[in-house]
């Protein structure tokens, strides 16, 4: 029983990042796009779908990997996560520098253009936290890394969903969905075991 619902998680987890992934890749899109484009593009559903792995990461609830090993694996995924988000910008600041200027100094027209902003400094701000965690109190890195997480998934997923790109829609929906749900779950948890923690010592 408890194989089979590994297996079951493993397989869920891995359609719900292969599909997307695959679609991105076929897409019609693709077809006249320079070399530098693609992989910007690319690096971003990668972004994407590092977003709905690291809260499942952070409380262990993949299978072979309890709470401990899990969130090891969530501090190693946290750099490739940031790596992917720059690789994204630049690869685009690349093929259209004017673009990423607007962007940047929040004065593109397209909508899209706020949220990913908002995503992409409040992730370099969530790592650079993490950077100086053990100078910080447990209060203090939890209610700054929670905050920043949910500004990075939300303004991640948005900026996903009002592109009309690469991806394809109802897949995009689905990976967006599940990572603000797992996000979402994985907020809750903590801060009820938080809670918990706190009342018992009372």
């Amino acid at each position: 029983m408890r194989l089979a619902r590994a297996m079951l998680i493993w397989t869920g987890l891995a359609f719900a990042i292969i599909v997307p992934l695959t679609f991105a890749a076929t897409s019609e899109y693709l077809a006249w796009r320079d070399p530098v484009y693609i992989v910007a593009g690319f690096a971003g559903v990668v972004a994407l779908c590092l977003a709905l792995v690291q809260p499942l990461l952070a409380r262990g609830w993949l299978p072979g990997l309890s709470l401990l090993p899990g969130r090891r694996a969530h501090r190693a995924v946290g750099p490739v996560l940031v790596a992917a988000v720059v690789i994204h910008v630049v690869g685009l600041w690349i093929t259209s520098p004017p673009d990423i200027v607007d962007a940047l100094l929040l004065r593109s027209p397209t909508p899209f253009s706020v949220f990913g902003v908002a995503a992409m400094w409040a992730l370099f701000a969530s790592a650079l936290l993490a950077a100086f965690r053990r100078r910080l109190s447990l209060r203090a890195w939890r209610i700054g890394h929670t905050g920043l997480v949910i500004v990075v998934v939300l303004g991640g997923a948005v900026h996903a969903m009002l592109i009309e790109g690469t991806m394809e829609t109802t897949s995009k929906a689905m990976l967006c969905g599940l990572a603000i749900v797992a996000t979402a779950a994985a907020v809750a948890t903590s801060w009820l075991r938080a809670t918990r923690w706190v009342l018992g010592k009372k």
